[in-house]
């Protein structure tokens, strides 16, 4: 499948092991790269989706001085969005539990916004899930922080973890877009990658 991307070394420009779990479900051969100074700012006025497809096309820039002409980048970018405002990872032990706190009982939304780049041509995409949560306990949310360690997450919380099991109640949207990376429109815009 994908053939006309075949020609290409594909590059996930990610850190993310959810993301290089669910890209290799796609069959798709890559390597891992990461750049380690892309500062993760973006401007306040941005809303929503538009913040991790801002952030997405950024990390694509990047890496553009440095392609080869054979190379195919993937930069993503996960954000919660609850009550108007954007929880990316949580700098220490407290923002998680707050996080998850404001979480509980709620329905968020999970943006991903990815951008897939070669020297000819870009392509941007933001996917949308909204999320529901039971009320979750403290006694709950300090076994999950304690036992997962979610500091590397958006919203301090992993679909596929414990957290996932017991605390989403409702997914509206793909699921796989809540782990980090949504494979299906991913797959979609792959097909419409001009052949080398």
């Amino acid at each position: 499948m994908l053939d006309n991307i075949k020609d290409y070394k594909v590059i996930l420009a990610s850190a993310s092991p959810r993301r290089h779990e669910l890209l290799k479900g796609l069959d798709v051969e890559f390597s891992v790269k990461r750049l380690p100074d892309v500062e993760e700012t973006f401007p306040a006025e941005l809303q929503a989706g538009d913040v991790p497809l801002y952030l997405s096309k950024k990390k694509a820039d990047a890496y553009r001085p440095i392609m080869s002409d054979d190379e195919l980048v993937i930069t993503a970018d996960t954000i919660v969005w609850l009550d108007d405002k954007v929880l990316g990872k949580p700098a220490d032990v407290d923002e998680a539990r707050r996080m998850l706190h404001n979480m509980s009982g709620k329905r968020h939304a999970v943006f991903t916004g990815v951008t897939i780049t070669t020297k000819g041509e870009q392509r941007s995409f933001v996917a949308q899930s909204n999320v529901t949560f039971a009320v979750l306990t403290d006694e709950e949310v300090e076994y999950y922080i304690e036992k997962y360690k979610p500091m590397d997450k958006a919203g301090a919380y992993g679909a596929q973890e414990w957290i996932g099991y017991i605390g989403m109640e409702n997914i509206e949207g793909s699921y796989f877009n809540v782990m980090g990376l949504p494979v299906q429109r991913l797959y979609s815009e792959l097909k419409k990658i001009k052949p080398l």
